[in-house]
């Protein structure tokens, strides 16, 4: 087996990185294990669990998708920094 490819500034695979991967990923797996949520118990003011579970991650999505951003930029400032860049 091959190890990840590295450039001079690091190899490409961070553990950052992959906690971005797994912030955008969630949604994807939540909405697409079906099974997890076809069903209509519990209501929650009179709607059916398989709707409110959807639009909870709806909420979910846009929070995972905000700190994904926010490490993304960080991520980006340290290598523009260890580069001799600009650290802003």
């Amino acid at each position: 087996m091959s190890q990840a490819p590295e450039t001079k500034e690091g190899p490409v695979v961070t553990p950052v990185r992959v906690v971005i991967a797994l912030c955008l990923a969630a949604p994807f797996v939540a909405m697409l294990w079906v099974g997890s949520y076809a069903k209509t118990d519990p209501v929650v003011i009179g709607i059916p669990f398989f709707y409110w579970y959807q639009m909870l991650w709806v909420l979910i999505s846009t929070l995972l998708t905000m700190v994904a951003y926010k490490l993304w930029q960080r991520d980006q400032r340290a290598r523009s920094a260890a580069k001799g860049g600009d650290p802003r």
